[in-house]
């Protein structure tokens, strides 16, 4: 499947007037349950969605509310992805759109991959939801294959692994480096971040 199959050809997603309308982590979870039966694919959106909070509340200063906001992100960015593959995004985003859910969620899962969905991350939440989302998998793909998993893990053996192309060679090493360059923080930050966190989210 090329990138183009899945561009959303569109920018806007949801309803203004739904500004604040935010589902619970509980609604939310049991939607993510329902739609997805692979505990790995689950693992991987409550790490980011562990990821997305803990980065608006440290770094941003968030309030619960907008905190909530970045969670919902990253819990359900890639609800559609077993069931919908040739949709993906598409889905869940329609989905949400029809549970009147905040757009700013919204469109936040629209840009979790813009060379694939054709939509730019232009807030902080949406650039970091890029940011995380193939990092986060690989720091979790390193930990797999060490016998302390995430003890003792450092940054640099993430970056020796980066270089390797045959580890996890399914993810993106153009997409991590992209998605670093739009944020305010070096690769080496952001790896440090996320295993500082990642290890307490199971």
């Amino acid at each position: 499947m090329s990138a183009q199959d899945l561009r959303l050809d569109r920018t806007s997603f949801g309803d203004p007037a739904d500004r604040g309308h935010l589902m619970n982590i509980e609604a939310a979870t049991a939607l993510l349950n329902e739609w997805v039966d692979n505990e790995r694919l689950r693992l991987h959106m409550r790490q980011v969605a562990g990821l997305m909070k803990a980065w608006a509340l440290e770094k941003e200063g968030a309030t619960p509310e907008v905190a909530l906001k970045w969670e919902l992100a990253g819990l359900l960015h890639d609800a559609d992805w077993e069931k919908y593959p040739t949709a993906h995004c598409r889905v869940i985003i329609e989905k949400l759109e029809e549970l009147h859910c905040d757009p700013d969620v919204i469109r936040c899962i629209a840009c979790h991959g813009p060379k694939y969905f054709g939509v730019e991350p232009e807030t902080k939440m949406e650039k970091m939801i890029y940011a995380f989302d193939e990092l986060s998998g690989f720091v979790h793909a390193s930990a797999l294959v060490r016998p302390t998993r995430y003890e003792g893990m450092d940054v640099k053996g993430i970056l020796k692994k980066l270089k390797t192309a045959s580890f996890a060679a399914q993810v993106s090493r153009e997409d991590i480096a992209d998605a670093t360059s739009r944020i305010d923080l070096s690769l080496e930050d952001l790896i440090a971040f996320i295993i500082e966190k990642q290890q307490h989210l199971q």
